[in-house]
């Protein structure tokens, strides 16, 4: 997509790094006579200085525009992470920031 569709934050407390995203897609889970025509986030995978703390396998039944938080232990102030996502039509995107 040529488009931005990730927001990031994430903010370490005590130990633990809470992730929140929102990711701009239609997620539609439209068919018609020919067969479906349904477009939609099939993977989100979150990872953190290079290792995958987080992955999802979801499907039509995921709302427009879906928000999703999770956390993990550990991480550190100015750690990297990573959101990523595929979708059933072949497009991807993907967006690094740092926690805080």
């Amino acid at each position: 997509m040529a488009e931005n569709t990730i927001r990031i934050r994430a903010k370490n407390s005590g130990g633990n790094t809470k992730v929140k995203t929102l990711i701009k897609h239609a997620m539609s889970a439209k068919s018609d006579k020919n067969g479906t025509t349904s477009h939609f986030i099939q993977e989100v995978m979150c990872e953190h200085n290079g290792l995958t703390v987080f992955k999802a396998n979801w499907s039509t039944s995921v709302s427009k525009n879906p928000y999703l938080s999770f956390q993990f232990q550990g991480g550190s102030v100015g750690d990297s992470i990573t959101i990523s996502w595929v979708d059933n039509s072949g497009d991807t995107d993907s967006l690094t920031t740092s926690i805080i």
